[in-house]
């Protein structure tokens, strides 16, 4: 089960500490029901996942499950669009919490940076106040999943 916080981001967090630093491809094979395709690069180390995700905002039933290079590749080659692109780091929050942030598509006119955190309970994210610099919530706002954004911008 995901339990996450969605936010907007106007720069990343550089005031924090920095966990991780990756780059990631994804693509979609299905947004009805979320069937993602991911590569993942970290310290030249690169993992692929295929990811399936329930409906919902906060909460939502996900199932991730590693692929080989070959069937990620396989896969890849089904998809309508070309793969997002996303800078991605992980941060550390003074309460503890990990924040994971995103430019998706850099350098592009539909360049943009979001934030997630994750939680353990769905009372834990709804008692979260997050701190200012994240700004806008866009948790439950209708068009700000990434499915949304691949839909928007890779299949019209």
């Amino acid at each position: 089960m995901e339990i996450e916080r969605k936010f907007k981001l106007t720069a990343f967090p550089e005031h924090l500490p920095l966990l991780e630093s990756s780059r990631i491809e994804q693509g979609y094979l299905s947004v009805r029901p979320t069937v993602r395709i991911r590569s993942r690069e970290t310290d030249g180390v690169i993992s692929y996942k295929l990811c399936i995700k329930g409906k919902g905002t906060l909460v939502r039933e996900e199932v991730e499950l590693a692929l080989d290079e070959d069937k990620f590749h396989r896969l890849k080659a089904l998809l309508a669009g070309e793969m997002i692109r996303k800078e991605f780091r992980l941060y550390q929050l003074p309460d503890g919490h990990k924040l994971e942030c995103s430019r998706v598509d850099g350098g592009t006119e539909n360049e943009f940076l979001y934030a997630e955190v994750e939680f353990p309970s769905v009372e834990e994210a709804n008692t979260f106040v997050p701190p200012d610099f994240l700004g806008e919530d866009i948790t439950e706002t209708p068009g700000s999943s990434m499915s949304a954004y691949w839909e928007r911008t890779r299949l019209s």
